[in-house]
């Protein structure tokens, strides 16, 4: 089981089935909603049912891979979540960055550093061979991020969406960022 994961500011957990409200209260912004489902809030119901059941089950299928709740180590303060976990259509050792942040985390370097203490995990210790991110085109805060963290803009697709939200237009862009380049320029990013 994946203890705690420590950065400078930062404690990474495990979810829990008491988590529900943080969920609740992260996907109620629409802000924090807009490139995802262009601002519709989740219902408890669906956090409850299919969310949080979702969360907890990558825990039982990997020993290490998954999401993460994002606390403030001096507070204990929810700021949302990280994860990396295997992404369909890929192999294991190939997992997917993400993260969501409450607005109030914004602008504090709190993604940069949760997502480059998950990638060194997935380097240096859960057996990752590439790591992968993906994020609308227009969302150019998380793009920021990804960039910050090493990964490399390697391609954009255009999907087809059922419910189209504004931006899609503009396609989904790839990141990724291989074992090999990220042990080359780590010190860039860890300093």
């Amino acid at each position: 089981m994946t203890t705690d994961i420590e950065t400078p500011r930062l404690r990474l957990r495990r979810f829990t089935a008491d988590d529900e409200d943080l969920l609740v209260d992260l996907d109620g912004d629409p802000a924090v909603m807009e490139f995802l489902t262009g601002g519709k809030p989740t219902s408890r119901e669906r956090i409850r049912h299919e969310v949080l059941p979702r969360l907890l089950g990558y825990y039982e299928r990997w020993p290490h891979w998954g999401y993460f709740v994002g606390e403030v180590l001096s507070t204990g303060a929810f700021i949302g979540w990280f994860a990396m976990r295997p992404k369909n259509g890929y192999p294991d050792d190939v997992p997917e960055l993400g993260y969501r942040l409450r607005r109030s985390a914004w602008g504090h370097g709190y993604a940069t550093e949760g997502s480059l203490a998950l990638i060194d995990k997935a380097f240096n210790e859960w057996g990752a061979t590439t790591v992968i991110a993906e994020t609308m085109a227009v969302n150019t805060r998380s793009r920021n991020v990804l960039e910050k963290c090493g990964l490399i803009h390697v391609g954009t697709r255009h999907d087809e969406w059922d419910d189209p939200i504004p931006g899609t237009e503009h396609g989904e862009v790839e990141y990724a960022v291989t074992k090999d380049e990220w042990l080359a320029r780590k010190a860039r990013f860890l300093g």
